[in-house]
């Protein structure tokens, strides 16, 4: 049985990550954490997430909550996450991050961090999309150069972050699988006189309204013919069953930063 706290435990993410772990055989809640001056601190964690009581109250310090806990699921933001991940590392416990916008310079903070514990870091927690990011790599591999790229992304409107973090990581899957730097050859504005698209730039493009939960479209586009591969996300849910079959796959891992891919078995 594997034990987990859980941030943001009062918010939709969390209330579902905490009621697909209930649902499972193999975890446990026994922490549950919100920021400072939540309305929700005290109260429990089950009652909030509308799955049960679980006797385990909500608190804001993560400390506590880590406690009786073998690790961390976290979906925050970049800052908020990099914090944890010191608490996570002071204490020897693993996390489960779910939070996207890492400048790359963050990443590279939070692998230096986190160095000494067992990690699975995923801009995207879904198993869909983690398949497309393998079927990704195929399809440029096979393709290879002649193909121009472009990726589409769409989210709600309340999204802080763009491109979105999958659609970054989808950006680099296609770039490394052709041998280019993605920092170097992604191109997330065209405006006025741009000139000729570069071959080997990979267009990202962002589209917000509404309350798109997330969708994704690559485009393959050669001459005379297209491939596109799409996912649409119909619900939140999809994260949050990726996250708690994370969670249930990091406990007994020796340190390290892994993927979906890893957990899934696709690397």
């Amino acid at each position: 049985m594997t034990k987990i706290a859980v941030t943001g435990a009062a918010g939709r993410m969390g209330g579902r990550i905490i009621t697909l772990a209930t649902e499972s055989d193999s975890l446990q809640v026994t922490g549950a954490v919100e920021r400072t001056g939540h309305p929700r601190i005290g109260e429990d964690a089950g009652l909030v997430a509308g799955c049960g009581a679980l006797d385990v109250a909500i608190t804001d310090s993560l400390e506590q909550a880590l406690e009786g806990a073998d690790l961390l699921i976290d979906f925050t933001f970049p800052q908020v996450t990099l914090e944890n991940a010191e608490v996570c590392a002071r204490v020897g416990r693993g996390m489960v991050i779910g939070s996207t916008g890492f400048r790359p310079e963050e990443r590279e903070q939070l692998a230096r961090i986190t160095a000494g514990i067992p990690v699975v870091f995923a801009p995207n927690m879904s198993v869909g999309v983690n398949v497309c990011f393998k079927i990704l790599k195929d399809i440029a591999r096979t393709l290879g150069d002649g193909w121009d790229v472009e990726i589409v992304e769409l989210h709600h409107n309340k999204k802080k972050d763009a491109p979105s973090g999958t659609a970054v990581r989808m950006g680099e899957v296609v770039a490394d699988a052709l041998g280019r730097d993605y920092n170097k050859v992604a191109n997330c504005h065209r405006e006025g006189m741009c000139g000729e698209r570069a071959p080997e730039e990979i267009g990202m493009q962002t589209v917000r309204g509404g309350d798109i939960v997330g969708e994704h479209t690559v485009y393959f586009i050669g001459m005379g013919e297209r491939i596109e591969l799409t996912h649409r996300a119909m619900s939140r849910d999809m994260f949050a069953r990726g996250a708690v079959r994370a969670a249930a796959w990091l406990k007994g891992k020796p340190a390290g930063m892994y993927d979906m891919q890893a957990v899934l078995g696709l690397d």
